[in-house]
């Protein structure tokens, strides 16, 4: 039996309210069986803060529970969803009335969620340009046109203005924006370059996880190799599709996943057992806390100024280019060669 809490008033909601009808489980369990929109984890954090009591008593989550027990549950007052400013600071390499593109730092997530509330890109964005970017595009995008996960660096399109969201959004859907990436990668590349085309979906098995699944979405990425040792490549990778991974997941798909990956990638410890002898003191000393994959450029249309075509471009960040600079020592040449090189018109 359940009191649902007063919407309608100002106070704060009455507890819930439960009496069992027959004996159960610990009690965190009999909860979340009760209270699905609410985690067990939630609920834990929410016994341990003394919010539930059982026939009078504060209540721990191990206890069981018995028939008659009456159990009243006071569920923290709801947060506020809209996320609060932040004086975080960017790094903006284009900005005008419409758009912004952000060079996003490894470690930064993008947007809020119920493990970072704070502290993310949107936080960052909503103190530079205010309030009404909360309602560019709706279901809380905040701007946001595409995603980077929170350990790939790089570029990221922001938009300023609904109609602008409307446009950029349109134009990644019907890939009209180009999307480069750059990416060090374990193992050597038989061919100088090539294209992964093979569809993505979660995994039925682990839910966090992709993978190449043969009914998954259709995603496509095209790779060529700047420069390779024996043990370790920099590709240069251009998205079709932005499937959730979609790099990490299609590189190791064909046996060359990112180096730091991880999720997709390989250990540490077995890097360094498959590297041939003069890199492993190299990548053991200089090895990465994240993925070594980078969002290097942005190639489109402007929406709204007519013939005006960004190209925008972003070097790897500091710990990539000390690792890649260390292990291939020539490929700062081609890093410079290949972000310097324009794209030709038709190639967006």
């Amino acid at each position: 039996m359940t009191s649902p809490p007063d919407s309608t008033s100002s106070a704060p909601p009455a507890p819930l309210r439960f009496v069992a009808d027959e004996a159960g489980p610990r009690l965190d369990r009999w909860l979340a069986q009760r209270l699905p929109d609410r985690s067990r984890n939630q609920i834990q954090q929410d016994l341990a803060a003394g919010r539930v009591h059982v026939n009078g008593a504060a209540a721990v989550a191990r206890q069981s529970v018995a028939p008659g027990d009456v159990i009243l549950y006071a569920l923290p007052p709801p947060s506020d969803p809209r996320p609060a400013a932040e004086p975080i600071p960017l790094t903006i390499l284009y900005e005008d009335p419409h758009l912004a593109v952000v060079d996003k730092p490894a470690g930064l997530v993008v947007h809020p969620a119920p493990g970072h509330p704070g502290g993310t890109l949107v936080n960052a964005l909503l103190a530079r340009y205010g309030p009404p970017l909360q309602a560019v595009g709706g279901d809380a995008r905040w701007g946001i046109v595409h995603r980077l996960d929170k350990d790939t660096s790089g570029l990221l399109l922001v938009a300023r203005t609904a109609p602008a969201w409307a446009a950029l959004t349109a134009a990644i859907a019907q890939r009209r924006v180009r999307r480069e990436y750059l990416a060090l990668v374990l193992g050597r590349l038989r061919d100088p370059a090539g294209v992964i085309d093979r569809p993505l979906a979660r995994r039925e098995r682990d839910r966090k996880k992709i993978g190449v699944v043969p009914d998954g979405r259709p995603a496509r990425t095209d790779w060529r190799v700047l420069i390779q040792g024996d043990g370790l490549a920099l590709l240069a990778l251009r998205l079709h599709t932005g499937r959730t991974h979609q790099i990490r997941v299609h590189l190791q798909s064909i046996g060359r996943p990112v180096l730091g990956d991880p999720v997709y990638g390989h250990t540490r410890r077995r890097t360094l057992m498959d590297l041939p002898p003069p890199l492993k003191p190299v990548v053991a000393r200089l090895w990465p806390d994240r993925q070594l994959l980078h969002a290097a450029r942005l190639v489109f249309e402007h929406p709204f100024l007519a013939d005006c075509r960004l190209s925008i471009t972003s070097p790897p960040p500091p710990d990539m280019r000390r690792l890649i600079a260390a292990a291939l020592p020539e490929a700062e040449a081609a890093i410079q060669a290949w972000l310097t090189t324009e794209p030709p018109p038709d190639a967006v």
